[in-house]
């Protein structure tokens, strides 16, 4: 995969910036998600009354069919989505790393900054307080805001926007998975997908996040504007880009 940063003029019209929180806003590489993936398991197995392989099969097969292991869970079985939140979340951050350069390449930011993941709110507040992000950010927007319906549903997007008067004409979506790209573009959204060097093929390829040996064409079909491995040095050079130009 080819990085494509931002033009002099590419994100000069920005005054709104999105972020997703796991594996974009913190580096894949640090594997917290794979804690997060392994509670969601157990929580799977011990609530369906499976054993590990069948649970992680059902766990992955909700994650590629409704977006979320959690909503395949609500829609299929009727379950209250609260104690999933608590029990998956509930995470050592202590891999989390500390990230001086993003922290002010967010900060140099203009206009508002949002967290937006389909994770808890409480997650999102937790990271970003560890990794010292928490006062740079607006607000943050977690699945319960979207009354549980995750990204890439449309309805998920429209949400955040609602809630949060954000023009998508004016906003920049930062993500790494390709599939929730499409409707933030759809809307109107300048998109950014953000990729790793991490081997993601365990995930279904229907919903794997972006690694960097991955090829999405030119314009990812349309949807990708940026392509970045390097989310800090991408924003150093979009508030230097709009300094010059």
């Amino acid at each position: 995969m080819t990085d494509r940063p931002p033009g002099p003029a590419g994100l000069a019209h920005v005054e709104d910036w999105v972020f997703d929180l796991d594996n974009t806003l913190y580096p894949a590489s640090c594997d917290l998600f794979a804690e997060i993936d392994q509670r969601m398991t157990h929580f799977v197995s011990e609530t369906l009354g499976l054993d590990r392989d069948a649970a992680r099969r059902v766990q992955k097969d909700y994650y590629a069919r409704y977006g979320t292991t959690l909503s395949g869970l609500m829609q299929v079985h009727g379950m209250d989505p609260a104690d999933f939140l608590s029990f998956v979340h509930e995470i050592d951050l202590s891999p989390l790393p500390d990230l001086p350069d993003l922290r002010t390449a967010i900060a140099a930011l203009p206009g508002r900054k949002f967290v937006y993941t389909n994770g808890s709110r409480r997650h999102a507040e937790r990271v970003t307080e560890k990794m010292g992000l928490a006062h740079l950010f607006h607000d943050s927007f977690g699945i319960e805001d979207a009354r549980y319906t995750p990204k890439p549903h449309l309805q998920s997007y429209e949400a955040f926007c609602g809630l949060h008067q954000v023009r998508p004409e004016g906003a920049v979506f930062f993500e790494d998975l390709v599939r929730n790209l499409k409707p933030a573009k759809s809307l109107g959204f300048t998109t950014v997908l953000v990729h790793s060097e991490k081997d993601w093929s365990h995930e279904p390829i229907e919903a794997r996040p972006a690694g960097a040996g991955d090829a999405f064409g030119d314009d990812g079909g349309g949807h990708i504007d940026y392509v970045t491995g390097d989310l800090a040095g991408f924003l150093k050079a979009t508030a230097a880009a709009r300094t010059t130009g």
